[in-house]
């Protein structure tokens, strides 16, 4: 009965297959990448399909398997997989994204002489991110948590003739070493301190659940923390989130593969398998919690003022994972996963369907485009499906998840759920400005500026079509699951959250999360309507009424500048110092010592010249020195 659970390692061995045939054939097979990309995701997803089904059995247990990996003094580290319904869910979400997405890019990435590079990339990182989600322990995690870091450097930096590109791949390796660096202290920390140095989650779970004094609370807060700082740095919370907008330099394709699946949801999927930590520690969890709803809140706000159409996107993902954290943090894991699971859809839906725009218009500018209703009926129709799931609009996904958050932030913290509702606000306001301006009003003939490719090099709005059936298609089939993916999981039916914990199904009803919700959600339309739909004057007003707020906005918040003036001209101004001091003080004692030697030895050379006068005068000078030595010795005593 349990057959494909205990077959789910094959799972991440297609897409690793591809990756290899792949990168044997090169580039030139173009139709070949396409073919083998496409059907190793799909083969993954059928396995996670079925893998499922055997999950959703009365008699499914959790299934671990294992194999001594190394053994060093007496001392054994395992290595394995293990199948539980939260991964069972990951996989689905992982491969059913990563086949979308490898279809999506069939027609996006056509004329791009590197697609065959590009579906290998692609399979090498859906192989690492599924990897991560059948790891039995913390350090197979974090090795595939390291090889999913290296992925998106190549994907991000795909395009990399693109200045822009390559400083966004530098940039985003390096922020998230930050996070990757203190995961491993967490993880160095964890199996210094657990009975027999055990590493995997069912024994972490056990121990800290019933913790009573095995680990001490501080270091258990330690631990939670270095954890946190890692899975900040995947998910791009405050303050390492200044990675995730500069990655929207990549090809659309995978902005949509890192910003709903893979990359960002490592951070929320790490917290929720190492949970119990967590609830070990309240300060570590109050933490996660305000940090989650300040982030959420704070990436909501610039979203509002940004004119890149993908980085909009992307610091609404920002935002969104924001409320994840929350969630995590007030105790609801099964809530933050939820999110995460509906989150998928609709945002992955959005970054496709931003692609459609810009494969069309050539131009990511939101101010440079507008009636493309007209021109792309399905990109339009699925965009707005995806707008106002993200928008919290009953009875779309996003309703239902968001719900589910702040139904527990307001029994928990009334505080959060306020910051949770002034987020929603934003986010309604800033998607109804996105689409008003790109779908509505009348056609405009852009600029070259803002392209994505640069292979690219025509077009405007106004000559703008639909996009073909490859990219469409997706498109709809993503619209879908976000109309119906909220429904495993209603304030009346907590199927999701039992089904995710094992314990029994319980009904959170919050008519007062619901109404503030769904009003926040009407009201942040509205108001995105009347600013840039009945009165495109208004935006102008407010600009000059509060200009200091708009360029703050602009900026986001100048926390990039701050970082390039304490961090990047600090260090540069630091490794200027060092340097002077290796030349002139290291170098220059070495070079003293030499010329020290140097003048010695001609000194020397100097007296030994082999004149028999010079060595008589030598004695001479010498006995008298010494004669008066011993007289002026005498005579003080």
């Amino acid at each position: 009965m349990d057959f494909y659970t205990k077959s789910a390692w094959v799972i991440p061995l297609i897409p690793l297959a591809a990756f290899l045939a792949l990168t044997a054939l090169g580039r030139n097979y173009r139709k070949a990448g396409v073919i083998i990309g496409t059907f190793a995701a799909l083969a993954s997803f059928a396995m996670s399909v079925l893998v499922l089904v055997e999950r959703f059995g009365q008699d499914a247990v959790d299934y671990n398997y294992s194999f001594d990996w190394i053994r060093i003094s007496g001392y054994t580290l395992e290595i394995g997989f293990e199948v539980t319904n939260l991964t069972a869910l990951m996989l689905i979400v992982v491969t059913f994204v990563a086949l979308l997405v490898n279809v999506y890019s069939a027609g996006y990435m056509k004329n791009d002489e590197r697609i065959t590079v590009f579906y290998g990339y692609i399979s090498l990182f859906t192989f690492s991110m599924l990897g991560l989600v059948l790891s039995d322990n913390m350090l197979s995690l974090y090795i595939f948590w390291e090889l999913v870091g290296v992925c998106s450097f190549l994907l991000v930096g795909f395009w990399y003739t693109k200045p822009a590109a390559k400083a966004a791949a530098k940039k985003a390796f390096i922020v998230t070493r930050i996070g990757d660096a203190a995961l491993l202290i967490g993880i160095l920390l964890l199996f210094w301190y657990m009975p027999d140095h055990a590493l995997g989650f069912t024994m972490i779970e056990s121990v800290f659940e019933g913790q009573g004094g095995i680990i001490a609370t501080g270091i258990t807060t330690v631990i939670a923390l270095l954890i946190f700082l890692g899975a900040v740095g995947k998910s791009g919370q405050f303050p390492l989130h200044v990675w995730l907008p500069d990655a929207m330099e990549g090809p659309t394709p995978i902005s949509a593969l890192i910003h709903a699946a893979t990359m960002v949801a490592a951070g929320v999927y790490l917290l929720a398998r190492t949970f119990p930590i967590f609830e070990a520690s309240l300060f570590a969890s109050d933490v996660v919690a305000y940090v989650g709803g300040f982030t959420a809140l704070f990436a909501a706000t610039i979203a509002l003022a940004q004119n890149d159409l993908k980085r909009v996107l992307a610091y609404s993902t920002i935002s969104q994972l924001g409320y994840m954290f929350m969630a995590i943090g007030l105790g609801s894991w099964t809530g933050g996963i939820f999110h995460l699971f509906t989150h998928a859809f609709f945002k992955a839906l959005l970054f496709l369907a931003a692609g459609s725009v810009i494969h069309a218009v050539h131009t990511q500018n939101i101010q440079e485009m507008g009636g493309l209703h007209a021109r792309m009926r399905i990109t339009t129709a699925t965009f707005a499906v995806g707008a106002l799931a993200l928008a919290g609009i009953p009875p779309l996904a996003g309703f239902w998840s968001k719900d589910a958050i702040m139904a527990v932030a307001l029994e928990q913290n009334l505080f959060l759920f306020a910051v949770g509702l002034a987020a929603a606000l934003c986010t309604a306001l800033y998607m109804t400005r996105v689409f008003v301006l790109v779908f509505l009003g009348k056609p405009k003939t852009g600029s070259e500026g803002g392209l994505e490719s640069p292979t690219v090099r025509a077009g405007g709005a106004g000559g703008a079509k639909e996009s073909p059936r490859t990219m469409t298609l997706p498109l709809v089939v993503l619209a879908l699951a976000a109309i119906a993916a909220g429904f495993v999981e209603t304030p009346w039916n907590g199927w999701l959250g039992g089904w995710l914990s094992g314990e029994e199904a319980v009904a959170h009803v919050s008519p007062a999360a619901i109404i503030g919700s769904i009003a926040v959600a009407a009201a942040g339309i509205y108001l995105g309507w009347r600013f840039y739909g009945s009165d495109r004057t208004r935006p102008a007003v407010v600009k000059e009424a509060a200009p200091w707020l708009a360029r703050l906005l602009e900026r986001k918040y100048y926390v990039d500048e701050a970082y390039e003036f304490v961090f990047v001209r600090g260090l540069r101004a630091l490794g200027t110092l060092l340097g002077a001091f290796d030349t002139y003080i290291i170098g220059g004692l070495v070079k003293l010592a030499g010329s020290a030697a140097g003048i010695s030895g001609k000194m020397a050379l100097r007296l030994q010249n082999g004149s028999i006068g010079t060595y008589s005068l030598a004695a001479v000078i010498g006995m008298v020195v010494l004669a008066a030595a011993i007289i002026g010795r005498r005579l003080l005593s």
